[in-house]
């Protein structure tokens, strides 16, 4: 049979292309004119000028504390060693002969922590309370003027609040004194101290005058944490229907359970270091004897500043400076702690 010209042209024409098959690469198109960006293998100049500023102020704080605590120790090491007390357990601090020091820091360290503790006590709730009420309750036309009227407390002198708390305060603190010394005298904190009452120059008052310095460190720090709470947090709240108590209690105070850790040991470190108003308050000398609110006596800052016109001889110095390096330690290490907690909360949720 013959081939017609028609049929082998349709026999030998291409059939149409069909689907791509699986595994196939399709090429990509290309815009003429633009070439690839290449993968960048080194940081621009200013980021690592920019990581190694930041890593030699990092790397300076550091090396400061390290210099601190090394001065310290250096300058305490010969006063240590010519101590003729025990320094821990011993509660004189005689250095006026340079070759009979006996010093010892049992009474100022129960001093220092008992003021400050019951300082922290008394400010945290309250603290807390103000930055609830100034960031969920408050109206926005009373939050910022009662927000930067707490804050001014900062600004007030320490001198301030010591001369205030001496000449004010504690005569209208002596009846509650009072009060509970006859009613829970029989509980350690408020039995019988060393000092009248009647003076007002006790630990009582000296926390409470602390408690009023670290309000405003404690309740700044907190209401910016509160205020950073995600709003779709407080939204399903709101939408499971919670009060706005239920919607602190379970939103704002969880997020803000770190920032409130935080803020509290600022307030502690700034009660641990003050001075000033402690030495105006605690202006009696007598020992501290016991664990008593209503004794008196020296933490270790108004100690060492009650003593500045001795440092003049290295070994009375000295004994102040391993007062000093103590309270160093002991702030580091709370704050250290603090640190910790607020960590292992905010990783445990």
């Amino acid at each position: 049979m013959a081939v017609t010209p028609d049929s082998t042209a349709v026999g030998s024409s291409a059939s149409p292309p069909g689907p791509q098959q699986i595994g196939d690469t399709p090429e990509m198109p290309t815009t003429p004119g633009r070439a690839a960006v290449p993968h960048r293998t080194h940081s621009r100049w200013g980021d690592t000028i920019f990581k190694s500023l930041a890593i030699a102020a990092g790397a300076t704080i550091i090396a400061a504390i390290a210099l601190m605590a090394l001065f310290l120790l250096v300058k305490a090491i010969p006063s240590l060693q010519a101590n003729q007390a025990n320094f821990i357990t011993s509660t004189e601090f005689v250095t006026n002969d340079a070759a009979n020091l006996r010093f010892g820091i049992r009474d100022l360290l129960q001093v220092t922590v008992l003021s400050s503790m019951f300082a922290l006590v008394i400010a945290v709730p309250i603290a807390i309370g103000i930055a609830a009420f100034l960031t969920n309750y408050a109206p926005k036309r009373l939050a910022r003027p009662f927000a930067m009227l707490v804050d001014l407390l900062a600004a007030v002198p320490s001198i301030v609040f010591g001369l205030w708390g001496i000449f004010v305060l504690a005569p209208w603190l002596t009846p509650v004194a009072t009060f509970l010394n006859n009613n829970l005298g029989w509980f350690f904190l408020f039995a019988d101290g060393n000092v009248s009452l009647a003076g007002g120059g006790t630990i009582f008052t000296a926390g409470i005058v602390l408690a009023v310095m670290i309000l405003p460190i404690i309740t700044s720090v907190t209401r910016e944490v509160f205020a950073l709470t995600p709003r779709g947090h407080v939204e399903a709240a709101q939408a499971l229907g919670a009060t706005k108590w239920e919607v602190v209690r379970m939103t704002v105070f969880p997020y803000g359970r770190s920032g409130m850790i935080a803020a509290s040991m600022l307030g502690l470190g700034r009660a641990l270091g003050e001075t000033i108003a402690i030495l105006i308050i605690l202006r009696t000398a007598a020992q501290a004897g016991h664990w008593s609110l209503f004794d008196g006596g020296y933490t270790f800052a108004s100690k060492i500043a009650s003593a500045a016109a001795e440092f003049s001889a290295p070994l009375p110095t000295g004994a102040y400076i391993a007062a000093g390096f103590v309270l160093f330690a002991l702030t580091f290490v709370v704050n250290a702690l603090a640190r910790a907690a607020a960590g292992g909360r905010v990783s445990g949720g």
